[in-house]
Protein backbone atom coordinates (compact mmCIF):
# COMPACT_ATOMS: atom_id res chain seq x y z
CA UNK A 1 0.00 0.00 0.00
CA UNK A 2 1.28 3.45 -0.99
CA UNK A 3 1.64 5.66 2.07
CA UNK A 4 -0.28 8.45 0.26
CA UNK A 5 -3.33 6.18 0.06
CA UNK A 6 -3.60 6.23 3.85
CA UNK A 7 -4.98 9.77 3.58
CA UNK A 8 -8.08 8.24 1.99
CA UNK A 9 -8.93 6.51 5.28
CA UNK A 10 -10.82 8.04 8.17
CA UNK A 11 -8.30 9.28 10.80
CA UNK A 12 -10.40 7.64 13.53
CA UNK A 13 -10.06 4.30 11.72
CA UNK A 14 -6.31 4.82 11.37
CA UNK A 15 -6.09 5.61 15.09
CA UNK A 16 -8.05 2.43 15.80
CA UNK A 17 -5.64 0.27 13.79
CA UNK A 18 -2.59 2.04 15.25
CA UNK A 19 -3.74 1.47 18.83
CA UNK A 20 -4.62 -2.13 18.00
CA UNK A 21 -0.93 -2.48 17.15
CA UNK A 22 0.15 -0.94 20.46
CA UNK A 23 -2.30 -3.24 22.27
CA UNK A 24 -0.88 -6.24 20.41
CA UNK A 25 2.63 -5.28 21.49
CA UNK A 26 1.45 -5.09 25.10
CA UNK A 27 -0.08 -8.57 24.74
CA UNK A 28 3.12 -9.85 23.10
CA UNK A 29 5.13 -8.59 26.05
CA UNK A 30 2.61 -10.04 28.51
CA UNK A 31 3.00 -13.44 26.83
CA UNK A 32 6.52 -13.65 28.26
CA UNK A 33 4.83 -14.83 31.46
CA UNK A 34 4.42 -18.23 29.79
CA UNK A 35 8.21 -18.53 29.61
CA UNK A 36 9.37 -16.80 32.79
CA UNK A 37 8.00 -16.90 36.33
CA UNK A 38 10.20 -14.11 37.69
CA UNK A 39 11.92 -11.10 36.23
CA UNK A 40 15.30 -9.82 37.35
CA UNK A 41 15.00 -6.48 39.13
CA UNK A 42 17.77 -5.00 37.00
CA UNK A 43 15.95 -5.99 33.82
CA UNK A 44 12.64 -4.66 35.15
CA UNK A 45 14.21 -1.31 36.03
CA UNK A 46 15.82 -1.12 32.59
CA UNK A 47 12.44 -1.81 30.95
CA UNK A 48 10.70 0.86 32.97
CA UNK A 49 13.51 3.32 32.23
CA UNK A 50 13.26 2.54 28.52
CA UNK A 51 9.51 3.18 28.58
CA UNK A 52 10.11 6.49 30.35
CA UNK A 53 12.66 7.56 27.74
CA UNK A 54 10.31 6.76 24.86
CA UNK A 55 7.48 8.71 26.45
CA UNK A 56 9.65 11.76 27.19
CA UNK A 57 10.95 11.88 23.61
CA UNK A 58 7.47 11.30 22.16
CA UNK A 59 6.08 14.12 24.29
CA UNK A 60 8.33 16.64 22.57
CA UNK A 61 9.10 15.31 19.10
CA UNK A 62 5.64 13.93 18.31
CA UNK A 63 3.35 16.19 20.33
CA UNK A 64 4.68 19.51 21.66
CA UNK A 65 6.81 20.45 18.64
CA UNK A 66 3.94 19.89 16.15
CA UNK A 67 1.56 21.76 18.48
CA UNK A 68 3.86 24.78 18.56
CA UNK A 69 4.31 24.66 14.78
CA UNK A 70 0.53 24.50 14.20
CA UNK A 71 -0.08 27.40 16.55
CA UNK A 72 2.46 29.51 14.64
CA UNK A 73 0.76 28.63 11.33
CA UNK A 74 -2.61 29.63 12.79
CA UNK A 75 -1.26 33.00 13.89
CA UNK A 76 -1.60 32.12 17.59
CA UNK A 77 1.05 32.79 20.19
CA UNK A 78 2.87 29.43 19.98
CA UNK A 79 3.41 29.06 23.71
CA UNK A 80 -0.28 29.49 24.62
CA UNK A 81 -1.65 26.11 23.42
CA UNK A 82 1.61 24.36 24.35
CA UNK A 83 1.66 25.55 27.96
CA UNK A 84 -2.10 25.48 28.49
CA UNK A 85 -2.62 22.04 27.00
CA UNK A 86 0.48 20.61 28.70
CA UNK A 87 -0.60 21.72 32.17
CA UNK A 88 -4.19 20.63 31.56
CA UNK A 89 -2.97 17.14 30.58
CA UNK A 90 -0.98 16.86 33.78
CA UNK A 91 -3.91 18.11 35.85
CA UNK A 92 -6.22 15.57 34.20
CA UNK A 93 -3.91 12.66 35.07
CA UNK A 94 -3.48 14.02 38.60
CA UNK A 95 -7.26 13.95 39.01
CA UNK A 96 -7.50 10.37 37.73
CA UNK A 97 -4.57 9.40 39.97
CA UNK A 98 -6.47 10.71 43.00
CA UNK A 99 -9.72 8.99 42.06
CA UNK A 100 -8.86 5.65 40.41
CA UNK A 101 -7.84 2.96 42.95
CA UNK A 102 -4.43 1.55 41.99
CA UNK A 103 -1.27 0.08 43.46
CA UNK A 104 2.26 0.46 42.12
CA UNK A 105 4.50 -2.58 41.70
CA UNK A 106 6.52 -3.56 44.74
CA UNK A 107 4.30 -1.79 47.27
CA UNK A 108 2.09 -3.28 49.96
CA UNK A 109 -1.66 -3.02 49.53
CA UNK A 110 -1.94 -0.41 52.28
CA UNK A 111 0.01 1.90 49.95
CA UNK A 112 -2.76 1.82 47.33
CA UNK A 113 -3.70 5.23 45.95
CA UNK A 114 -7.03 6.68 44.87
CA UNK A 115 -10.42 6.06 46.42
CA UNK A 116 -10.26 3.37 49.10
CA UNK A 117 -11.64 0.03 47.98
CA UNK A 118 -11.67 -3.67 48.87
CA UNK A 119 -10.53 -4.72 45.40
CA UNK A 120 -7.90 -7.45 45.16
CA UNK A 121 -4.23 -6.54 45.02
CA UNK A 122 -3.91 -7.95 41.49
CA UNK A 123 -6.67 -5.69 40.19
CA UNK A 124 -5.07 -2.65 41.80
CA UNK A 125 -1.71 -3.51 40.21
CA UNK A 126 -3.27 -3.79 36.76
CA UNK A 127 -5.14 -0.50 37.21
CA UNK A 128 -1.83 1.25 37.95
CA UNK A 129 -0.50 0.16 34.54
CA UNK A 130 -3.83 0.91 32.86
CA UNK A 131 -3.64 4.44 34.25
CA UNK A 132 -0.49 5.28 32.35
CA UNK A 133 -1.68 3.59 29.16
CA UNK A 134 -4.46 6.19 28.86
CA UNK A 135 -2.16 9.05 27.73
CA UNK A 136 -0.26 6.71 25.40
CA UNK A 137 -3.42 5.80 23.51
CA UNK A 138 -4.62 9.40 23.62
CA UNK A 139 -1.34 10.60 22.11
CA UNK A 140 -1.57 8.17 19.19
CA UNK A 141 -5.23 9.01 18.62
CA UNK A 142 -4.66 12.76 18.60
CA UNK A 143 -1.66 12.38 16.25
CA UNK A 144 -3.79 10.51 13.71
CA UNK A 145 -6.75 12.81 14.29
CA UNK A 146 -4.50 15.68 13.18
CA UNK A 147 -4.55 14.23 9.66
CA UNK A 148 -8.07 15.57 9.23
CA UNK A 149 -6.69 19.11 8.99
CA UNK A 150 -3.03 18.51 8.04
CA UNK A 151 -2.82 16.06 5.14
CA UNK A 152 0.92 16.11 4.62
CA UNK A 153 3.41 13.25 4.65
CA UNK A 154 5.33 14.69 7.59
CA UNK A 155 2.24 14.62 9.81
CA UNK A 156 1.32 11.09 8.72
CA UNK A 157 4.79 9.63 9.16
CA UNK A 158 5.06 11.41 12.51
CA UNK A 159 1.87 9.69 13.68
CA UNK A 160 3.16 6.34 12.42
CA UNK A 161 6.48 6.89 14.20
CA UNK A 162 4.65 7.69 17.43
CA UNK A 163 2.56 4.51 17.17
CA UNK A 164 5.72 2.48 16.49
CA UNK A 165 7.54 4.02 19.44
CA UNK A 166 4.65 3.45 21.83
CA UNK A 167 4.30 -0.10 20.52
CA UNK A 168 8.00 -0.84 21.02
CA UNK A 169 7.95 0.33 24.62
CA UNK A 170 4.70 -1.58 25.24
CA UNK A 171 6.50 -4.90 24.75
CA UNK A 172 8.73 -4.60 27.84
CA UNK A 173 5.86 -2.85 29.60
CA UNK A 174 3.58 -5.84 29.04
CA UNK A 175 6.21 -8.17 30.45
CA UNK A 176 6.76 -5.81 33.37
CA UNK A 177 3.08 -6.23 34.24
CA UNK A 178 2.40 -9.93 33.72
CA UNK A 179 5.57 -11.47 35.17
CA UNK A 180 5.36 -9.65 38.53
CA UNK A 181 1.69 -10.68 38.70
CA UNK A 182 2.79 -14.28 38.26
CA UNK A 183 5.21 -13.77 41.15
CA UNK A 184 2.22 -12.65 43.20
CA UNK A 185 0.83 -16.18 42.84
CA UNK A 186 -1.56 -15.54 39.96
CA UNK A 187 -1.78 -18.25 37.28
CA UNK A 188 0.13 -17.70 34.03
CA UNK A 189 -3.04 -17.40 31.95
CA UNK A 190 -4.66 -14.91 34.31
CA UNK A 191 -1.42 -12.90 34.55
CA UNK A 192 -1.27 -12.78 30.75
CA UNK A 193 -4.89 -11.69 30.51
CA UNK A 194 -4.39 -8.95 33.08
CA UNK A 195 -1.23 -7.80 31.31
CA UNK A 196 -2.75 -7.57 27.84
CA UNK A 197 -5.97 -6.02 29.12
CA UNK A 198 -3.98 -3.16 30.60
CA UNK A 199 -3.20 -2.16 27.02
CA UNK A 200 -6.80 -2.33 25.81
CA UNK A 201 -7.46 1.13 27.22
CA UNK A 202 -5.09 2.51 24.57
CA UNK A 203 -7.58 1.56 21.85
CA UNK A 204 -10.42 3.29 23.68
CA UNK A 205 -8.47 6.47 24.49
CA UNK A 206 -6.90 6.50 21.01
CA UNK A 207 -10.23 6.40 19.18
CA UNK A 208 -11.69 8.95 21.60
CA UNK A 209 -8.75 11.31 21.05
CA UNK A 210 -8.96 11.07 17.25
CA UNK A 211 -12.73 11.57 17.25
CA UNK A 212 -12.49 14.59 19.54
CA UNK A 213 -9.94 16.26 17.25
CA UNK A 214 -12.17 15.61 14.22
CA UNK A 215 -15.18 17.04 16.01
CA UNK A 216 -13.39 20.17 17.25
CA UNK A 217 -10.50 20.85 14.86
CA UNK A 218 -9.37 24.18 16.43
CA UNK A 219 -8.38 22.40 19.64
CA UNK A 220 -5.72 20.31 17.85
CA UNK A 221 -2.62 22.16 19.20
CA UNK A 222 -4.16 22.03 22.68
CA UNK A 223 -5.00 18.33 22.29
CA UNK A 224 -1.43 17.45 21.26
CA UNK A 225 -0.03 19.41 24.21
CA UNK A 226 -2.62 17.84 26.53
CA UNK A 227 -1.43 14.34 25.55
CA UNK A 228 2.18 15.42 26.12
CA UNK A 229 1.40 16.74 29.60
CA UNK A 230 -0.45 13.54 30.50
CA UNK A 231 2.50 11.41 29.39
CA UNK A 232 5.07 13.48 31.27
CA UNK A 233 2.93 13.23 34.41
CA UNK A 234 3.01 9.43 34.16
CA UNK A 235 6.77 9.42 33.58
CA UNK A 236 7.53 11.59 36.61
CA UNK A 237 4.84 10.14 38.89
CA UNK A 238 5.28 6.44 38.13
CA UNK A 239 7.87 5.22 35.65
CA UNK A 240 10.98 7.02 36.87
CA UNK A 241 10.39 6.41 40.61
CA UNK A 242 9.60 2.73 39.98
CA UNK A 243 12.65 2.30 37.72
CA UNK A 244 14.95 3.80 40.37
CA UNK A 245 14.13 1.33 43.16
CA UNK A 246 16.89 -1.09 44.11
CA UNK A 247 20.65 -0.86 43.82
CA UNK A 248 21.41 -0.70 40.09
CA UNK A 249 19.83 2.65 39.23
CA UNK A 250 22.40 3.26 36.48
CA UNK A 251 20.68 0.60 34.37
CA UNK A 252 17.33 2.35 34.51
CA UNK A 253 19.04 5.61 33.55
CA UNK A 254 20.73 3.89 30.59
CA UNK A 255 17.36 2.38 29.66
CA UNK A 256 15.79 5.86 29.68
CA UNK A 257 18.57 7.23 27.48
CA UNK A 258 18.15 4.36 25.01
CA UNK A 259 14.36 4.77 24.98
CA UNK A 260 14.69 8.49 24.28
CA UNK A 261 17.21 7.80 21.49
CA UNK A 262 15.00 5.16 19.86
CA UNK A 263 11.92 7.41 19.85
CA UNK A 264 13.95 10.39 18.63
CA UNK A 265 15.39 8.26 15.82
CA UNK A 266 11.95 7.06 14.77
CA UNK A 267 10.43 10.51 14.83
CA UNK A 268 13.24 12.34 13.08
CA UNK A 269 13.89 9.59 10.52
CA UNK A 270 10.24 9.00 9.68
CA UNK A 271 8.71 12.35 10.54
Amino acid sequence: MNIDSLFNYNPVLLAFFATLFTWFMTAFGASMVFFFKTINKKILNSMLGFAAGVMIAASFWSLLAPAIEMAEQNGTLPWVPAVTGFLAGGAFLLLIDKILPHLHLGLEIDKAEGIKTTWQRSILLVLAITLHNIPEGLAVGVAFGALSDHTDIKMLTGAVALAMGIGIQNFPEGAAVSIPLRREGISRLKAFNYGQLSGAVEVVSGVAGAYLVLAITPILPYALSFAAGAMIFVVVEELIPESQTGQETDLSTIGAMLGFAVMMLLDVALG
